[in-house]
């Protein structure tokens, strides 16, 4: 797959939230995006999956502009107060209503088992936001590429609860190199952290 995001952005009641952005990612391959702390950020990423729909520019996945095709191919890990899990849910809890969203078995034992495959059955009630932020993005982003008929991720500011960039990054390639399409959103790592020259938010080539 090939996703094309071509001068896209977001106006809200009070202004710009989202400068004009463009940015293409297809299958394998790992894209970073940096912008300024923010919605204009958690913009983009659903902008990009069709969550949003841009206030100008076009999103095509494959070369269609459908919203639909482009939500059923695209999953957003964590963006906050959108897809974040509530912090106050055990990890049981939350795994087994991101394996129902996914159309995966989502019963206890299967959560029991998802865990243990994942080498999480010891935090299985621990609440959510108490989990270490590698071990929340690994399972979030491990649940969200296990949906059915997803193609491409969309890691929303996993530095928002690490400076440990490594830790995310590597998982972000890991599953590019398993074939999906890998966009992360940082927004408080500086530009010389990130492991390649990013996307920047309102930055035209």
């Amino acid at each position: 797959m090939e996703l094309h995001a071509d001068r896209v952005s977001v106006t809200g009641p009070h202004g710009t939230v989202l400068p004009p952005t463009s940015l293409t990612v297809a299958g394998g391959e790992l894209c970073f995006v940096h912008g300024e702390p923010g919605a204009g950020v958690t913009a983009f990423g659903l902008a990009l999956t069709g969550r949003l729909r841009p206030s100008t520019g076009v999103v095509t996945v494959d070369g269609t502009t459908d919203l639909a095709t482009l939500r059923g191919v695209t999953a957003v890990v964590d963006a906050p107060g959108v897809s974040e899990p509530d912090g106050a849910l055990p990890l049981r809890v939350v795994a087994g209503e991101e394996l129902a969203l996914g159309g995966n078995p989502a019963g206890k034992d299967a959560v029991t088992r998802w865990l243990a495959e994942h080498e999480a059955a010891a935090f299985a009630g621990t609440r959510f936001e108490n989990l270490e932020p590698a071990t929340r993005t690994r399972l979030l982003t491990t649940l969200a590429a296990a949906r059915r008929g997803v193609r491409m991720l969309v890691l929303d500011t996993p530095d928002r609860h690490t400076s440990d960039v490594a830790s995310w990054a590597k998982l972000a390639r890991e599953h590019a190199d398993a074939g999906l399409a890998v966009v992360v959103l940082a927004a408080t790592t500086p530009l010389e952290a990130l492991p390649e020259p990013p996307v920047r938010i309102g930055v035209l080539p």
